[in-house]
């Protein structure tokens, strides 16, 4: 029977507090806390029955773990991985990688040399639907893929009340909805279809109480050969999200309201779909049980430090396209903290 993993999670916000949630639900790991606040530290021990907290992360490096999440808020997230994989620790780090690409490289370099697994968390990617569908392209099914076209919205207050007090505020924190909410969406198309090479963006706040960050946004990109678009609000009613492909013989589609992903290669034909059965915590438990495999079986994580790299170099690009006007190649982006200028 393999040993089961001690792992550290640091920062016990609502994120944080979820991955303790769910990577003690894969009943192959220990969970201990590292979190500054000491009136969240001792709820979640009471909550989740946690024997072991600390208050900082040097703290915690007394002890022995072989595995940490880092959940803090992102201008940290490199910092505090490239100290962890120093240690010889395996890391998975909350989305965004970073705010920048100050020390990237470095922590994928270190991770590396280590023989640490080091990853970033897209729970997307543990999505059963996302993945039968990019699967299924990435057979040649339907051909090659030509167009992307990303819609998405949900009501933030209702699903982050706190959003007003938290990073969420301030791009240097990682807040506003292109670092946030489209993050997720442009990780899971570079994943389907590879890479973005150039982007132009708009976006504005409309209509968020409490924040000036951006609220909407609309993304023209080109995935080498792909055209791509996303459409994104924080204020709409109803929760949605589609993802759809269009390819030389069909048409691809995944709904995450639905928990589906759909497929269409006749014209004006019938739609065929799968779907699967979700709760909110089944993608953060499978991203777990995914990251405890990839240790296990000495192979990449789902979401690799480069392919979290390549989605923090495609933000830095919107960023610079709201603020030039511009196209803008990704890549070419500045390592520079993201303001709060619309």
């Amino acid at each position: 029977m393999t040993a089961r993993q001690r792992v550290l999670v640091i920062g016990a916000g609502s994120i944080g507090e979820r991955h303790i949630r769910c990577f003690l639900a894969t009943e192959r790991v220990d969970v201990a806390i590292c979190e500054p606040n000491i009136t969240v530290r001792q709820a979640m021990q009471g909550r989740y029955g946690v024997a072991q907290s600390f208050g900082s992360i040097v703290d915690s490096l007394a002890s022995q773990f072989d595995l940490a999440v880092v959940a803090t808020p992102a201008q940290f997230h490199v910092l505090q991985a490239q100290l962890l994989v120093e240690q010889g620790i395996h890391v998975l780090v909350e989305k965004p990688l970073s705010l920048n690409l100050n020390g990237i490289k470095e922590l994928e370099n270190t991770a590396a040399s280590r023989g640490v697994s080091a990853g970033v968390a897209y729970p997307y990617r543990a999505h059963p639907a996302v993945a039968a569908m990019r699967a299924a392209i990435a057979t040649g099914r339907f051909g090659q893929p030509l167009e992307v076209i990303v819609v998405a919205g949900q009501h933030f207050p209702t699903y982050r009340p706190a959003y007003r007090e938290i990073y969420y505020r301030d791009r240097a924190t990682g807040g506003g909805a292109i670092q946030d909410a489209l993050t997720h969406l442009i990780n899971v198309v570079e994943w389907i279809v590879g890479p973005s090479t150039r982007v132009i963006a708009d976006a504005a706040h409309l209509i968020l109480e409490g924040v000036t960050v951006e609220d909407t946004v609309h993304v023209l990109a080109r995935n080498t050969n792909v055209a791509t678009s996303y459409v994104l609000n924080q204020h709409q009613p109803a929760n949605e999200l589609s993802v759809t492909v269009i390819c030389e013989g069909g048409q691809t589609r995944f709904e995450g309201h639905q928990a589906k992903w759909s497929w269409i290669t006749e014209v004006d034909g019938a739609w065929h779909e799968e779907r699967v059965m979700l709760d909110r915590d089944t993608l953060f438990r499978q991203q777990a049980e995914a990251f405890l495999d990839a240790i296990d079986e000495r192979r990449p994580p789902l979401c690799p430090i480069n392919e979290g790299r390549a989605t923090v170099e495609t933000v830095l690009a919107i960023l610079a396209s709201l603020d030039s006007g511009r196209w803008e190649q990704v890549g070419a982006a500045s390592a520079t903290p993201a303001r709060n200028k619309l």
